[in-house]
């Protein structure tokens, strides 16, 4: 029993010490970010209770994700990420999910802009890499390969560090985006955000060539 706890503690000091250095590589950034993200969280939270609502919403016809090319889902990180935003934002009887509305998509579109901070782009894409070595370190295998519940568990875990709750904190923005954003920009597939939202768009909606970051 002593040796069992001797050895607990000891992989409780190593993840513990992962989350330290985690909040090390914040970028000042993201943290001057902070009101904007806790802002759509509420916001992510509040859109995600309509789900227990759906007497009050159309049916939806899940987009189908043959219109984009998604070969790149196969590759990591985008793996990682799509997996993280399917746990957060999960389809419903009623409801799209992450994978419904394009998010790692839209991610991926997001961080290849000109606009992007580097040190913003680098924060999110080496989450995955902190995030799989604490899957690791918890669970003896990579996030993508936990259940739910094992999923659940890391995340929650991750959470308790300024890092890894600005981490997710920053992957929940990007979803809230891509439910919303103009198709345009590889989110929300036919608008089906909108329809589930029962928004109406803006108009004239931007053509391609005048995405914000062409401009």
């Amino acid at each position: 029993m002593v040796i069992e706890n001797i050895h607990r503690d000891a992989g409780t000091v190593k993840v513990t010490r992962k989350l330290t250095d985690w909040d090390a590589e914040l970028p000042e950034s993201i943290l001057q970010n902070q009101q904007k993200l806790c802002d759509r969280r509420l916001f992510f939270s509040q859109i995600t209770s309509i789900a227990t609502t759906a007497a009050l919403l159309p049916v939806i016809v899940h987009a189908g994700a043959d219109r984009v090319n998604t070969s790149f889902l196969e590759q990591q990180p985008w793996k990682t990420f799509a997996a993280v935003q399917e746990h957060l934002f999960p389809a419903g009887k009623n409801s799209p999910g992450a994978r419904d509305i394009n998010a790692t998509l839209y991610l991926k579109n997001t961080l290849d802009t000109p606009d992007m901070e580097k040190e913003d782009r680098d924060f999110i894409l080496n989450g995955v890499k902190w995030l799989d070595a604490m899957s690791n370190e918890m669970k003896g295998k990579p996030f993508i390969n936990l259940q739910a519940k094992g999923r659940e568990i890391v995340l929650r875990h991750i959470e308790k560090s300024s890092a890894g709750e600005n981490w997710l904190a920053t992957i929940i923005l990007y979803i809230t985006e891509a439910l919303l954003a103009d198709p345009v920009y590889g989110g929300n597939p036919g608008g089906i955000g909108w329809k589930w939202l029962q928004h109406q768009p803006g108009f004239p909606r931007p053509p391609e060539d005048k995405m914000y970051y062409k401009l």
